[in-house]
């Protein structure tokens, strides 16, 4: 079963809105995988009831041997290809094995396998439909077209394939960048989160980059084409998605060795059991009869169900307390991390910017209070996220903001408007006039936008804005560092003092700062060629190459892009840090419970083998210890569904 990202019918459930790309999404039933398994699903819960209530076997045997039809044909016949190339794949031996169990009477347990093998396939193959969804709904982020300008000033709108470098486009106000390129003229604040992550819209004027995607604020730019559409840094944040995902998909090579190894073992076996002995002359149902017999009790079933309720029942628990884990795999994945890298917006922090500072200047004669409510009724127009956070800091105070007349509004240098008669100018200190005697310098030193607040063209105040740092922050460091034995590394795209002061009040020393989605990607791949396991957490568009290439990935789900939900292992869904060291370490015991219950599973097996090889094992006693011992291991599994398995692995116990 294939997990690479390939190509499945999709459907577009959203319209396209402003600014918002169509989600796309794989119907589950365009899945000829989901649709066997559910109709063997199907067929199986049909024949069972009818087979407990003693109905005639001419009722419940034709649904079982539907059920076995639809559910086993596509391992079977894959598994018959795989013979071809002298492989012999785990699945078909789980197709004998039903056969078998069904030759011998033990119809409902053969079905019962398919059922489970079916199943797991099915949702194998939702997950990289999932994936290869989301990676082409992020090419909807660039706009389908752009306005280029001719020589003669002239404009026409084109496809943004038909640009080429060193074409001339307009970009509009509230329009998305249709190219990588160079602002030649203009002058306005664009959104980027999409591609750096940073958290508020950055100013662009002549000579700066923008890239293709990103969201055009106030202003209007002329921007100079510097990249094809195939090369642009979001085309290649799809490739680099696929590629890693493709990487990532042929795993567990160690598994695949030992199922080999265990299904040729088990072929070779049970045609010894059937032929020495017939061919010392036991009768033919004789040797027929511990040959099956032989067939159910080795039949890795007891192995597969020892494995698997542990970490479904840590999957089961981690999304009572918001966690999403996609796989069974995912969740044992987590428990081997030995380093994590952390993303910053929206991650550490809680992702929106927010007023951290008011300090009124010398000799302009106002209090924090009025300096506050002159600015937040200034900027009250606007819909800019330093405007909105100044906003909200002057209503948590319960201040009462004056109405502001002849706004004005200037990209990249503030706003402008006039309040109980006095004009107010709000924006960058060395935009408007710079006498702030340092502070705006000290401001920024400690990681903080500073704003300045002029009133009547005298300095009147400073604000310091920052996004905040999340509350469980810090405590989650500590947790994660102790887990893994070394601290996390917090890889980000903002500017490096910001990064550096945000580091150092969650506890963090290394800091990668300035980096793109390629960057943040060849950081995770070092990190892992030095034979780390590494566990990325991010919540953006930029982070998806790094949460696709880590060893596990997790998400923050509540602001968390499409592309970084579909890409990462596992999601926050209630966006809280904490959960991430907590399901690390229930991973960890689940990891445990998976040891325990091979060890039970292997010594029933053993034993069982052993009865039947050297004794008489009657048949159902044989399959009453095969079952008992499916039991046995499903229920010691099942330990990890109670609260307080999550209570203890949230208090950073993993044992």
């Amino acid at each position: 079963m294939t997990s690479t990202l390939t190509s499945r019918p999709v459907e577009r459930q959203q319209p396209e809105r402003a600014g918002i790309p169509p989600r796309r999404r794989t119907r589950v039933l365009a899945l000829p995988e989901a649709r066997w398994a559910a109709a063997a699903t199907v067929l199986f819960l049909l024949a069972l009831p009818l087979q407990l209530a003693g109905a005639p076997a001419w009722t419940w045997g034709p649904l079982y041997a539907l059920s076995y039809v639809t559910g086993g044909w596509e391992p079977g016949w894959e598994g018959l290809k795989a013979l071809k190339d002298r492989t012999l794949d785990v699945d078909l031996l789980m197709v004998v094995a039903a056969l078998g169990a069904a030759a011998i009477g033990q119809v409902m347990d053969g079905a019962l396998l398919i059922v489970i093998f079916a199943t797991s396939g099915a949702l194998e193959a939702l997950a990289t439909a999932r994936t290869a969804d989301s990676v082409r709904g992020l090419l909807d982020l660039a706009p389908a077209t752009a306005t280029r300008l001719s020589p003669d000033g002239g404009e026409q709108a084109v496809s943004v394939e038909e640009l080429t470098v060193g074409d001339l486009v307009l970009v509009r106000p509230g329009e998305r960048v249709g190219a990588d390129g160079r602002v030649l003229d203009g002058a306005s604040e664009v959104d980027q989160a999409t591609i750096t992550g940073e958290p508020l819209p950055v100013p662009k004027e002549r000579g700066d980059e923008v890239f293709a995607g990103t969201l055009n604020g106030t202003g209007a730019l002329r921007v100079r084409v510097e990249r094809d559409a195939s090369d642009s840094v979001i085309a290649r944040i799809v490739r680099m998605v696929q590629e890693a995902s493709e990487t990532k998909a042929p795993t567990q090579l160690f598994i695949e060795k030992v199922e080999q190894r265990y299904s040729l073992g088990m072929v070779a076996a049970t045609l010894a059991v059937f032929l020495v002995p017939l061919a010392f002359g036991e009768q033919l149902t004789d040797a027929l009869l511990r040959a099956m017999t032989f067939m159910i009790v080795a039949s890795p079933c007891a192995v597969v169900l020892a494995t698997m309720p542990p970490l479904l029942s840590a999957i089961a628990n981690a999304g009572r307390h918001g966690v999403l884990v996609k796989s069974a795999v995912v969740m044992e994945r987590l428990g081997q991390v030995d380093a994590v890298a952390l993303d910053k917006t929206g991650t550490l922090t809680e992702g929106s910017p927010r007023v951290t500072d008011v300090r009124p200047l010398p000799g302009s004669g106002l209090d924090e209070g009025e300096v506050l409510t002159l600015a937040a009724a200034a900027e009250r127009p606007s819909e800019h996220p330093l405007a909105r956070a100044v906003v909200d800091a002057a209503r948590e105070r319960d201040l009462d903001l004056p109405d502001a007349a002849d706004f004005t509004s200037a990209p990249g240098v503030g706003v402008t408007a006039v309040v109980d008669g006095r004009t107010v100018a709000v924006g960058a200190p060395a935009r408007l006039l710079d006498g702030s005697d340092g502070t705006a310098a000290e401001l920024e030193e400690s990681g903080r936008t500073a704003v300045l607040v002029v009133v009547d063209g005298v300095p009147a105040g400073l604000l310091g804005i920052a996004d905040r740092l999340r509350p469980d922050a810090a405590a989650t460091v500590a947790s994660l560092a102790t887990l893994t034995g070394s601290a996390p590394v917090l890889l980000t795209g903002d500017n490096p003092r910001a990064a550096a002061h945000l580091a150092a009040e969650a506890g963090i020393d290394d800091v990668r700062a300035g980096l793109l989605p390629q960057d943040k990607l060849d950081a995770v791949r070092e990190m892992e060629s030095a034979g780390r396991k590494v566990l990325v957490v991010g919540d953006g568009v930029n982070d998806a190459p790094a949460l696709a290439a880590a060893h596990t990935g997790i998400a923050m789900g509540r602001a968390g892009s499409d592309l970084a939900l579909e890409t990462a292992d596992a999601v926050i869904v209630r966006d809280e840090l904490a959960a991430v060291p907590a399901t690390v370490a229930l991973s960890r015991r689940a990891r445990r419970l998976v040891v325990q219950n091979l060890v039970i599973a292997g010594v029933f097996i053993a034993g069982l083998v052993v009865w039947d090889l050297a004794g008489d094992l009657p048949l159902p006693l044989g399959v009453a210890g095969h079952e008992g011992s499916t039991v046995l291991v499903g229920l010691n599994g099942l330990r990890l569904l109670r609260e307080g398995a999550w209570q203890r692995a949230a208090a950073g116990h993993s044992g």
